[in-house]
């Protein structure tokens, strides 16, 4: 990974939305939702409490995750394209075995 996120932040690649219905009806471009859910590539160390102490990060690499689309950082490196986001704005793990 060449993105190491630094405290509380994670970098996230956005999973495309769906184009079929389950039964099998294309969906156009422009009706379909944004992805607001990810796999996480890389975790930062987690955020520092009032205290001074450090809160662990409760996301981990290869998790998928929900999060707010309107908190995602969009960066490029090396024509690739990677979501920032804090972990804060994570709303949920998706349990990908179930």
């Amino acid at each position: 990974m060449k993105l190491i996120p630094i405290r509380d932040r994670i970098v996230v690649r956005l999973i495309e939305a769906e184009t079929k219905t389950a039964s099998g009806l294309i969906i156009p471009d422009a009706a379909a939702e944004k992805p607001s859910q990810g796999d996480v590539l890389a975790v930062g160390l987690g955020r520092i409490a009032e205290d001074g102490k450090l809160v662990p990060m409760v996301v981990k690499v290869g998790d998928r995750v929900l999060f707010s689309k309107t908190a995602v950082q969009k960066v490029k490196v090396d024509n690739e394209e990677f979501n920032i986001v804090y972990e804060t704005d994570v709303m949920a793990i998706v349990n990908k075995g179930e």
